[in-house]
């Protein structure tokens, strides 16, 4: 029975196949878009997520400066050498820790030249950061401590310099000084919503603090912490320090923050799935859309079909049957429509997401949900012209012009 009912849909779909077609496409579009979306969301998340990561993981930022309304940054007295030294004697739990001073300077090579930022740090700062060689060699000790005017690239600037060609052993000038290039860093990219991380010439800092910036400032502190389930503990003991070496009175305003980069990551994260929901919403509308396009077409086809509906009815066919038969055909309609929808949002999430360069993450419980959704479609939006078929009056019907 159900399949000679599902044999007799497929052949009334085929009959009027362009009509058929027209009707599935509400369903084709809303499902191909609420796939769409979501998946374009999930790249854009996890994009988020790999380029802070990128950053260093578990890692602790401390800034000069308590954090305002609309990403205004008060100002307030720098950090120093002695708060390094004593963050890294007094708390626990850290695998690496480094100051920095930072300046904008032009890079010049020959003929050529690039504008680019100078960090001053030590090579503990490389390994809080993520950062690898691709050729060379990190800072020695002597170097670090006597503050030698030494460099490693970024691979931004080693491009804008030297080309294709080796920078190793090269002698730049960097503002005012010469410098000897001693590594180049492996290429990471820009960070999320950020500036190119390669786009970088690492000193040591007190070459950076005596001969570029002039001064012995310390504008950001980098901490690397042994695990993630003790970041919290030590950004706590780090507020503490910070607190008494800055005479931060109980209950005071800090003139510095401590940030940790997993809950910009998950802010962010909460952001892009909060926006991936609402448009995953918006576009589920235009299946509600889709399922009044069915009903209407499954209203026409019952009135075209009153006399044959009639016969069927007067020949001893059930009510049931007929409505059976009607709410099939709608079904078969939805469905078909949530087939093609899967293909179709598939391929435009591939090509949203390599437009926007964010990973293709395809989530089957959200192409499950989809089909099932169009395939409710059918059911809610074909029963009452399904039922509208099973209540017609024989004999009215077999009148029907």
């Amino acid at each position: 029975m159900i399949w000679q009912t599902f044999a007799m849909a497929l052949r009334e779909i085929r009959r009027n196949a362009m009509r058929s077609f027209l009707t599935m496409l509400g369903v084709i579009i809303g499902v191909g878009a609420v796939i769409g979306m979501v998946t374009i969301g999930n790249g854009a998340t996890a994009k988020v997520q790999a380029d802070i990561g990128a950053m260093g993981q578990n890692m602790l930022m401390v800034m000069p400066g308590a954090d305002r309304r609309g990403g205004f940054r008060a100002a307030a007295t720098p950090f120093d050498e002695q708060d390094v030294f004593a963050i890294r004697r007094e708390v626990d739990g850290l695998d690496a820790i480094s100051g920095t001073n930072n300046a904008s300077a032009v890079a010049v090579y020959g003929a050529e030249n690039w504008s680019t930022s100078v960090t001053g740090a030590d090579n503990d700062y490389l390994t809080i950061r993520g950062y690898t060689l691709e050729s060379g060699r990190s800072f020695s000790d002597t170097e670090v401590a006597s503050g030698t005017p030494v460099c490693i690239l970024g691979q931004t600037v080693k491009t804008s310099l030297f080309g294709a060609t080796s920078a190793d052993g090269e002698r730049i000038r960097v503002g005012r000084i010469s410098c000897q290039v001693v590594g180049v860093l492996a290429a990471k990219g820009a960070a999320a919503m950020g500036p190119d991380q390669d786009d970088v010439v690492v000193m040591p800092l007190r070459c950076v603090q005596r001969r570029i910036s002039g001064n012995t400032n310390v504008n950001s502190i980098f901490v690397k912490v042994s695990s993630h389930a003790a970041i919290a503990t030590v950004k706590e003991r780090i507020e503490s320090l910070m607190n008494e070496r800055r005479r931060i009175a109980p209950g005071g305003e800090p003139d510095f923050s401590v940030r940790d980069l997993q809950e910009v990551a998950d802010t962010m994260s909460s952001v892009t799935s909060a926006l991936t929901g609402l448009l995953g919403g918006i576009a589920a509308v235009s299946l509600l859309v889709g399922g009044i396009g069915i009903m209407n077409i499954m209203l026409v086809s019952v009135t075209e079909r009153t006399r044959e509906i009639g016969t069927r009815l007067a020949i001893g066919a059930l009510a049931r049957e007929v409505l059976l038969q009607f709410l099939v055909e709608a079904i078969v309609l939805s469905t078909l429509g949530g087939v093609l929808g899967i293909g179709f949002g598939l391929l435009l999430s591939k090509i949203g997401t390599g437009l926007m360069q964010v990973p293709f993450i395809v989530s089957p419980g959200i192409v499950a949900a989809a089909f099932v959704f169009s395939a409710l479609v059918g059911i809610l939006f074909g029963f009452l012209p399904a039922r509208k078929a099973a209540k017609l009056n024989p004999i009215e019907a077999l009148r029907h012009e």
